[in-house]
């Protein structure tokens, strides 16, 4: 008998925890779901209320706005117009040359690789000039770019220097042969210093 004793209290013993434990789960659900609700469930304001709010400030801007137009028109109505002169508009021409240049800095192991478009305002026939004589006119920005050294043409100041110095010797090299250059920026298209 005594073992029958000691059997049965172990058999309710888990089967109590469990109860127990389920109902304290639902306990501690029950009392955040009612904490939830007082802290933000309960003082909601009427979302009407916020609606006509919304509403009225929206139209005293418009009237604002009505009002600020009425004394704008009024004010124009007073000013004198006065029209503005015609501005001649140029249109920027762009042509790149194929493939890239490449030679070798002024004392140094180093060497530069560059791709080159230059551009004008002028009139097509600059272009038409620069696309006739191509190959004179890469011999005559690969001269240039060889009279640079590795210092000369380093960082942003550097590149502008070497791009006013193809652009003077394109235009001086088109004046030889066309009578004028016409050539007022060069621009980068790669720029490689190795």
């Amino acid at each position: 008998m005594a073992d029958e004793e000691n059997t049965e209290p172990k058999k309710r013993g888990p089967l109590l925890r469990i109860l127990a434990f389920a109902l304290g789960g639902l306990l501690l659900i029950a009392a955040g779901l009612g904490g939830g609700y007082l802290l933000f469930g309960s003082g909601q304001s009427d979302p009407s209320e916020e609606i006509e709010s919304i509403i009225e400030k929206k139209m005293e801007q418009a009237e604002a706005e009505r009002a600020a137009e009425e004394d704008l028109a009024s004010d124009e109505a007073s000013k004198v117009s006065k029209e503005a002169p015609e501005v001649e508009a140029f249109v920027t021409t762009y042509f790149e040359f194929p493939g890239t240049f490449t030679t070798n800095l002024m004392n140094s192991r180093k060497f530069v690789q560059v791709g080159i478009g230059v551009s004008t305002q002028y009139d097509e026939s600059v272009m038409v000039n620069v696309e006739a004589h191509q190959l004179a006119l890469r011999s005559e920005i690969l001269n240039s770019m060889s009279e640079f050294s590795e210092q000369d043409v380093q960082g942003k100041a550097g590149r502008v220097l070497l791009a006013a110095a193809l652009r003077d010797s394109i235009n001086g090299k088109l004046m030889l042969l066309e009578g004028f250059g016409g050539i007022e920026e060069v621009h980068f298209t790669s720029f490689v210093l190795q």
